[in-house]
């Protein structure tokens, strides 16, 4: 396995040792998960629209636990995968008041808000805490790449295509604390654990 940007560098936790900043410590004598990214990196500021149209942004996710993944409805490779996954992660805390989850398209000329919004009662997901998000290619694309990391690639108009199985989780300060293969139950297990451990730091 390899970082996706520094492919010849072993992998840890979906991004290599060049990406990881090493601020780990410990907490209540465990481990703290790492700060991934470069130093002081953060997810930037956004605005999406969710499947009932209601407009979503960075405040909204402030002090707030989080996984992010990308996806489209007309999947039919990954992503089927990576959201039959996704429900067992909402099943465990829809009730928690301080855990969201953000999908967003990489197909936003398709996935409009009804799209989403019958995508999301296919998956029983409550747009309470689980938010099916639209908004422009460019700036899903640029949150996908600068943001998450969890795409390599540049944006080349709109013949670019993002395809990530890649899940982030971000935590309440919007650092990035973990990479996961959405498509492999072995790195859900381990987001689930890493989530139960970033809710008690």
């Amino acid at each position: 396995m390899y970082c996706i940007f520094h492919r010849a560098e072993p992998q840890f936790s979906g991004i290599c040792r060049l990406c990881y900043q090493g601020e780990r410590g410990t907490f209540l004598g465990k481990e703290k998960l790492p700060i991934l990214g470069a130093p002081g990196h953060t997810v930037q500021g956004f605005s999406f629209t969710d499947q009932e149209g209601h407009t979503r942004t960075k405040d909204d996710v402030k002090g707030k636990i989080y996984v992010a993944e990308y996806f489209f409805t007309t999947c039919t490779g990954i992503c089927p995968k990576m959201n039959a996954n996704m429900e067992k992660v909402y099943a465990k805390y829809k009730d928690k008041p301080d855990f969201l989850i953000l999908s967003h398209t990489v197909d936003p000329e398709h996935d409009s808000v009804p799209v989403l919004k019958a995508y999301a009662e296919k998956h029983g997901a409550d747009a309470k805490n689980w938010w099916f998000l639209t908004g422009t290619k460019k700036e899903l694309y640029a949150l996908a790449r600068q943001g998450y990391l969890v795409d390599d690639g540049t944006y080349t108009g709109e013949e670019d295509f993002v395809h990530t199985q890649w899940f982030a989780l971000v935590d309440k300060t919007g650092q990035i604390r973990g990479l996961y293969e959405g498509t492999k139950k072995q790195d859900v297990d381990k987001l689930i654990d890493d989530i139960d451990r970033l809710m008690e730091e």
